[in-house]
């Protein structure tokens, strides 16, 4: 059993911050760096870096210490138009109270129209292709818009969260060939419990799913509680193989 699926035990009737909070013994020195790189991103000016928020744990922990530390660095978030609506109404408490702007992209109407009325409601369940398609109209054109004339973006990126994303480095320059940009990673050395003892320990708004055995909140029809025994991604695209659960928005070349 992997030290994130033991975290997720069915039955208790606790709060997430309750369950999860248990900060590591370097999660002082982890917090210092991660203040230390978001400076060193809000250096690069509010019109070059912004931060991608999925409203998940680790990315509203981000968005708070942009917030806390006053920096001038955006926040963009895609919705889908196929999100939760925990996490819809999380996105309108964020922009009512973020010190930061807080940009939405949505997909293009005509598109996901016409994908929907090609392959159906349920296309992402047929197979890897359409559920890419999918991701591609909902996700990657909207992110597209959104990082355009960037040179930098911020992510919740852990290497903990996966074993795609074991090597995640704090600061990831292998995307400035391909697209120019930079990938700033602040919560790559962070533990799960790291950010929830952060968000206990600040008193985060965060998204009511995490209290539901919802580690990773996606879109509605891709996303699922797990259970004890499972990895941390598994409610992620769960009825596919695990080299392919990624939508693309942080796939390797």
């Amino acid at each position: 059993m992997s030290s994130n699926s033991s975290l997720f035990s069915r039955g208790a009737p606790a709060k997430a911050t309750e369950v999860h909070a248990r900060a590591s013994v370097t999660f002082d020195a982890k917090l210092t760096e991660t203040q230390a790189l978001l400076r060193q991103a809000a250096a690069l000016g509010a019109n070059a870096v912004t931060q991608a928020s999925s409203l998940g744990a680790e990315d509203v922990v981000i968005t708070h210490l942009i917030n806390a530390l006053q920096l001038d660095i955006p926040v963009f978030v895609l919705e889908t138009g196929a999100l939760h609506t925990e996490t819809l109404a999380l996105l309108e408490r964020t922009q009512a109270h973020s010190r930061a702007p807080v940009t939405v992209y949505r997909p293009e109407a005509e598109a996901v129209i016409h994908f929907v009325r090609t392959n159906g409601q349920d296309a992402m369940y047929q197979s890897i292709d359409l559920r890419k398609a999918c991701c591609g109209i909902r996700k990657m054109e909207p992110l597209a818009r959104a990082l355009a004339g960037k040179s930098a973006w911020i992510t919740g990126l852990r290497r903990e969260q996966s074993n795609a994303r074991a090597d995640v480095p704090l600061i990831d320059t292998t995307e400035v060939t391909a697209k120019g940009l930079t990938k700033f990673n602040p919560l790559a050395n962070w533990t799960w419990g790291d950010v929830w003892h952060y968000i206990a320990a600040n008193g985060v708004d965060y998204n009511p799913l995490h209290d539901q055995f919802f580690p990773s909140i996606g879109c509605a029809p891709c996303t699922r509680a797990i259970s004890l025994g499972e990895e941390f991604r598994s409610g992620r695209w769960w009825w596919e193989d695990e080299t392919a659960k990624e939508c693309g928005l942080h796939a390797k070349n």
